[in-house]
């Protein structure tokens, strides 16, 4: 396992699939390095891919808005995504861009040790939680793996999309907002 400093300059440098042609910036993720809680997303969107910070664009927005309506503070927390670089045309990050990228993201799992894991989207959740998972079906519910509570809650950008599914994540939100309550000790 490579140090903070270490996996953040393998990051920055790394080349291990085609994604290194086409970024503009590597997005780490970024947040408390003790956080609690972590929050994963697929990969960076364009102003994501521009800036180098993580949901930063019309989906991050929405995700603070989320965050605001649990008393979630993002310096509290940390946010990052499966791949650390922009798929072309904020296409899914294909099998093997995933593979290639999810060792830094176990290792900055590692690092942190958080007490919960939210999956931002079906991607990421299929990738962390379970391979079959049904998002429209399974959003919400808790998993635990290796000791850490796992969720997912629909992407901010799909909810950008159909408004319609902000009730039950708003629902999914208080109760991710009790399990901090219950489990964390300095989140809040």
């Amino acid at each position: 396992m490579k140090s903070w400093n270490e996996l953040y300059e393998a990051c920055m440098s790394c080349r291990n699939c085609p994604l290194c042609e086409t970024r503009h910036n590597v997005v780490f993720g970024e947040g408390a390095q003790n956080a609690e809680v972590m929050f994963i997303g697929e990969g960076p969107g364009e102003q994501e891919d521009l800036t180098g910070r993580p949901f930063v664009g019309r989906g991050g927005k929405f995700l603070d808005e989320m965050l605001a309506m649990i008393e979630l503070d993002r310096s509290k927390i940390f946010i990052g995504n499966m791949v650390k670089c922009r798929p072309p045309g904020n296409r899914d990050p294909l099998a093997a861009e995933q593979e290639a990228c999810i060792g830094y993201l176990r290792n900055q799992v590692a690092l942190i040790r958080p007490k919960i894991i939210v999956c931002l989207g079906r991607i990421a959740a299929m990738k962390l939680i379970k391979e079959d998972f049904k998002i429209t079906r399974e959003h919400g519910q808790w998993f635990e793996k290796a000791g850490v509570q796992m969720t997912a809650l629909y992407h901010p950008a799909a909810l950008l999309r159909d408004p319609r599914k902000r009730p039950e994540t708003f629902a999914d939100l208080k109760a991710l907002q009790a399990k901090i309550r219950e489990i964390c000790d300095h989140t809040y």
